[in-house]
């Protein structure tokens, strides 16, 4: 009998992704304080919600909000028991890391993800799954101005998202972890910031999306400029997430391919991926050094306060961890509210009263862990700790209504998905991208909660501009057929 009839490529890298995780797992259990149940019920629940996220029915936020959660809390929980005796790099409030304390936190934690796995499971049975093949071409309108303005069009969005990195970066109109150093009038501030975080992005997207109807093939042209888009938006924004809307464009680009029955091939893969690794390794050295230079350079007594084992690592072993264990925000969040003791429904509604201020701490920073900030408010620096949205669910302390919370909280994110599918052409791009966008907003969750609006509105705002526009030229094109 054949061998590869017996082991076919997804067993096998379902053998791959899970061989590691157990093996944490074991060493983790082995190193636990606490209950040892107790974190085989937290081990149990995270790795569900990271298989609802890539079942056959899943959505693209279900995929994200599993991985954001997964990295922040099994991961990097299992990661600290076992490789850095339960220590952490961020402050953890009032936690003692007893096991008690321990458990407390996990039980809170797999309360929550069981609702998201409930909510992913009554929008799967009662509510929306994806078609498995496309039945029409979305945004035809669009489409056919793109399809007779190819050229200028892609000239136009390089010269666009060249400008608008090149004129942030110069002019500090919106950066991570800075204040800013201009004031734009007439909301122009606000148009940056749009297209700097997912508008460009959403351009890309749209142009993906052209171009497999186009040319019902992959393009190295087209993929290669959304990379370049990604990598010039983020060291503009100082930031060192590029993976983000990139990996949302490659998993829309990926399911999009199958949905609209595109063929690909392992060199456009191989070469679509060194192109990300080469970019994204450049966008984190850039960022790293122009954030240093604005906001160090000119004060050279300023030290970044370390918490736990980082002190004892090199500088390059601490930019990785950073970067794929300690840069997700989850755990840390659920030990310090769980062991916070005056949780509260007055707690709740005093976090919602926060307002945006510079050189001034956060609700969570002040209230419940140790700001490792304080030394920054004199500087212009502008960081937050934040305690994500199901430590922030629990801040009244009752396991029902975080139960809730997160089943209310999964069902938003994805009537928000389908919503985008529905009035953005069906393009899973976009919905991928927006998927994310939603779905990293609810893990970094917790500062300013009010001002969430403000964020689903430039995205609904975003996903209407391209209703529209498509509406319009639509109509145009009928009227000029008329005559």
């Amino acid at each position: 009998m054949n061998y590869k009839n017996i082991i076919n490529r997804s067993n096998v890298w379902l053998c791959l992704i899970c061989a590691p995780i157990f093996i944490l797992f074991v060493f983790t259990f082995i190193g636990y304080k606490g209950n040892g149940y107790v974190y085989l019920l937290f081990s149990v629940a995270s790795n569900t919600l990271l298989y609802f996220g890539f079942r056959k029915n899943a959505l693209f936020f279900d995929a994200f909000i599993a991985v954001f959660f997964w990295l922040g809390f099994w991961l990097k929980l299992s990661y600290r028991v076992t490789f850095a005796n339960g220590t952490f790099l961020h402050a953890v409030g009032s936690f003692n890391a007893t096991g008690q304390a321990f458990d407390q936190a996990l039980l809170v934690t797999s309360c929550g993800f069981f609702g998201l796995i409930i909510a992913s499971y009554i929008r799967e049975k009662l509510i929306f799954k994806y078609p498995e093949k496309s039945s029409e071409t979305g945004l035809a309108g669009l489409y056919q101005i793109y399809n007779d303005y190819r050229k200028s069009i892609l000239t136009g969005f390089v010269i666009l998202f060249i400008f608008v990195a090149a004129t942030n970066l110069y002019f500090g109109i919106y950066q991570r972890g800075t204040i800013s150093k201009t004031d734009l009038p007439y909301g122009l501030k606000g148009v940056f910031t749009w297209f700097l975080l997912f508008g460009g992005a959403s351009f890309s997207a749209l142009i993906l999306h052209f171009e497999f109807i186009k040319n019902k093939k992959t393009s190295y042209l087209v993929v290669a400029l959304s990379l370049f888009e990604s990598f010039s938006s983020n060291v503009s924004l100082l930031s060192r997430g590029m993976i983000l809307n990139t990996s949302a464009l490659a998993y829309g680009v990926f399911k999009s391919l199958k949905f609209n029955s595109i063929l690909s091939n392992y060199r456009f893969l191989i070469i679509s991926l060194s192109l990300f690794l080469f970019l994204f390794g450049s966008s984190v050295l850039l960022a790293n050094q122009f954030r240093y230079k604005i906001t160090y350079e000119s004060v050279p007594n300023t030290n970044s306060v370390t918490f736990g084992v980082e002190s004892n690592l090199n500088e390059h072993e601490a930019l990785i961890l950073r970067l794929f264990v300690d840069r997700w925000v989850g755990i840390e969040g659920i030990l310090a509210v769980s062991s916070y003791p005056e949780k509260g429904w007055k707690l709740w509604r005093d976090a919602w009263q926060e307002t945006f201020a510079y050189h001034e701490n956060t609700f969570y920073d002040k209230y419940l862990i140790d700001s490792p900030y304080q030394n920054e408010l004199a500087i212009d620096k502008h960081s937050v700790s934040m305690p994500g949205i199901l430590a922030y669910c629990y801040y009244p302390g009752s396991f029902l209504f975080l139960f809730f919370c997160m089943l209310l909280i999964g069902l938003i994110g994805a009537l928000i998905e389908i919503s985008v599918y529905k009035l953005g052409g069906k393009n899973l791009i976009l919905c991928a991208l927006l998927a994310q966008v939603v779905a990293y907003r609810y893990a970094h969750f917790g500062y300013v909660p009010r001002q969430s609006f403000l964020l689903f509105g430039a995205l609904y705002l975003n996903v209407f501009m391209i209703y529209f526009a498509n509406k319009f030229l639509m109509w145009a094109s009928k009227i000029k057929t008329s005559y």
